[in-house]
């Protein structure tokens, strides 16, 4: 077993760079610790400490209210109900204060002197440490038959890995330690959490907007919290980009395209979470957040990628500014239903309004500069051609008078639609303004002030320049501009397979025969004589080796050996991993006085179960095919990670591939190790 590496801790966080991947574990784990004070731990710890209080009070309530409808006496339930008052008024403190630090974007923001609009970040769901040591240790005594104490070293490097994964740096290196923490969790599944039992160890986990505490048993909830901080970082990382770049745009895209993908991934699979930041409404509208952003990203991409501003490209804009404004009012209704409309922060509810507001005035700012001041050339009847059918599809509705060609033609018709286009954009923008006043957070960000102020300050100098005193002409009505997106990126969730892990207790065997589902005889000892008739038996499979036949009437059956018992020690030395060849050679080079075998004997079920998964095996993955079966067997799929209240829909993908498994025991052929001895 290799000893776990050093953990070293620097404060740098590097750029994300989705490609980099990293073998060493040890280096996935640096650049995680929790005295680390930037400004983005600092804030993280004090929402810890909040959390915390939060936690405390609302103990003191529920005793609180319990001693109240218990008690008769009149002057206890006064007092108790100040006391109640008391508790109440400083949870709403509590939440008033954590609701401010949830809302503090600006840390989370990129450090460049370039003028972005700003991203809505998620911070990271807080926990509490969890001692694995008394669990482990009674189940490997109780289950395997071991000495616990052996397993020191393993039980403190995963008590280590999940302690560094609490406090990840915001990079690829931090989302490598989620995922490794993540990958291992299925070992640790498959060896200590047995069908429909615990292993007895509670897992803490906070809300991540209000910090309600949750607690439950099931290794499920701790598999679902750490795939909500694995997207949850992922929105850090896009926010934290340089989108004045076309690169620092496509690694925030990125970043936002896996983190919806990854809570979609949660919502897909998860039903009634303890939690309400990781129930049903809540991811939903998390998914359509990061896509609204991720839109808006594509925005910004296409602005600075347009070299040319003339009638087709500014038409091109202007859509693509509607399409970020719809995405934006989508995520406002998913904030506004009734189970999120009091959860969700005050500030992000501003923030997806003033988006909203602002892009949409974006889109009829372009429409009308496309209008007014791009004329089409009367020579080119191919770019005519083309600008008329582009406008065909610019609106939702199409007007029906004046006829597209005659609009287009008609310098007069287009200054008369540009200036309704500019109106609009000015009435857009003084609401985005209005909206972003009402909130005192976002008063305090000066950069959204001032880009708002910036354009709505453009649009009413064009409308000023438009509005001529001469002009007498009623004002039109411009039309709701089509929402449209060339780029259209699809969500995809984290590839949980980049992180490669070893099981942290390979020690106790190959998983598909030393796993909690299984259940065998302890082992007992068989003294197997030399002789020159042989031992009669046949061996057959690797890691362990199992004894496929035994001889009637010859050594091995005198001995006790029977068919399907696996060999897991020759002469006190240890062949749980042994190959075939290594088993073979060592009954082969026995002393004169013969060998002594330490043997185990799955109980019948277990038994045919395994034997079925040497036959499926033949030429393929052992540990896969077992699990297919015992899938099958038991009735249901051992495959995901996310067993835990999993939606109908997913009950019969038996299938699947765990992510991040590396286990690979192929058997190869039955002949190549199959022999009689």
């Amino acid at each position: 077993m290799e000893e776990p590496a050093t953990r070293q801790f620097s404060t740098s966080e590097d750029d994300f760079h989705p490609g980099d991947d990293s073998s060493d574990n040890g280096s996935i784990r640096k650049r995680c610790d929790p005295l680390v004070q930037s400004q983005r731990s600092k804030l993280q710890h004090r929402r810890a400490g909040i959390n915390q209080q939060i936690n405390k009070e609302m103990r003191m309530r529920a005793g609180a209210e319990n001693l109240f409808r218990a008690t008769r006496n009149n002057k206890v339930k006064e007092t108790v109900a100040l006391e109640l008052s008391y508790v109440n008024s400083n949870l709403q403190l509590l939440k008033e204060e954590l609701e401010d630090l949830n809302s503090n974007m600006e840390v989370y923001q990129t450090d460049s002197d370039t003028v972005n609009v700003p991203m809505i970040p998620l911070g990271l769901k807080e926990t509490k440490e969890v001692d694995f040591t008394i669990p482990i240790q009674d189940f490997i005594s109780e289950h395997y038959g071991e000495d616990s104490l052996l397993y020191h070293e393993e039980i403190k490097e995963l008590t280590e890995l999940r302690q560094a994964m609490r406090t990840p740096s915001r990079n690829q290196t931090g989302l490598d330690l989620l995922m490794e923490y993540y990958n291992q969790l299925y070992f640790l599944d498959q060896r200590f959490f047995a069908c429909h039992g615990t292993l007895g160890v509670h897992f803490h986990w906070y809300d991540s907007l209000t910090g309600v505490p949750s607690c439950q048993r099931a290794l499920a909830f701790e598999k679902g919290s750490v795939v909500f901080n694995i997207a949850a970082l992922y929105t850090q990382i896009g926010a934290r980009q340089d989108r004045s770049t076309v690169s620092g745009i496509d690694r925030a895209i990125q970043a936002f395209q896996t983190a919806a993908g990854t809570f979609h991934y949660l919502k897909e699979n998860f039903s009634n979470a303890p939690s309400l930041d990781m129930s049903g409404p809540s991811l939903c509208m998390l998914v359509r957040l990061m896509v609204a952003q991720l839109q808006e990203c594509v925005f910004e991409r296409t602005v600075l990628t347009t070299q040319d501003a003339h009638f087709l490209p500014l038409l091109c804009l202007a859509q693509e500014a509607a399409q970020v404004s719809d995405r934006y009012l989508s995520v406002q209704q998913a904030m506004s239903q009734p189970l999120m409309k009091d959860y969700v922060p005050f500030s992000w509810a501003s923030v997806v309004h003033v988006k909203s507001e602002h892009f949409r005035a974006l889109a009829h700012y372009f429409a009308a500069v496309a209008l007014c001041e791009q004329m089409l050339s009367e020579e080119d009847v191919n770019a005519e051609e083309e600008a008329e059918k582009s406008f065909l599809h610019f609106y939702v509705d199409i007007p029906a008078e004046p006829p597209v060609p005659m609009l287009l033609r008609d310098p007069q018709k287009r200054r008369k639609l540009g200036k309704a286009h500019l109106r609009l954009a000015v009435m857009r923008h003084e609401e985005a303004l209005r909206v972003h006043g009402l909130c005192k957070i976002l008063r305090k960000m000066d950069i959204l002030q001032d880009i708002l102020s910036v354009a709505h300050k453009r649009s009413l100098e064009k409308y000023s320049e438009m509005d001529r005193e001469d002009d007498f002409d009623e004002t039109a009505e411009a039309p709701e501009i089509q929402p449209a997106s060339r780029l259209k990126p699809d969500i995809i969730p984290a590839n949980f397979s980049t992180v490669q892990v070893k099981d942290i207790f390979q020690r106790l065997g190959p998983l598909p025969v030393f796993c909690a589902r299984a259940r065998w005889v302890p082992a007992r000892p068989i003294c197997l004589p030399r002789t020159e008739g042989g031992l009669g038996l046949t061996l057959r499979g690797d890691s362990p080796v199992l004894v496929a036949g035994v001889v009637p009437g010859g050594c091995a059956a005198e001995a006790g050996l029977r068919e399907g018992d696996y060999i897991v020690a020759v002469d006190g030395q240890d062949c749980k991993w042994a190959k075939h060849a290594e088993v073979v050679n060592m009954l082969k080079n026995c002393s004169d006085k013969g060998v002594e075998l330490s043997v185990i004997t799955l109980h019948s079920h277990d038994a045919q179960v395994a034997k079925r998964a040497f036959m499926v095996s033949h030429g393929g993955n052992k540990e896969n095919s077992l699990q297919r079966v015992l899938g099958v067997a038991k009735g249901k799929s051992s495959a995901s990670l996310l067993n835990w209240n999993r939606k109908k829909k997913r009950e019969g993908n038996a299938t699947s591939k765990r992510p991040g498994s590396t286990f690979s025991l192929s058997f190869g052929s039955l002949r190549d190790t199959e022999g009689m001895y």
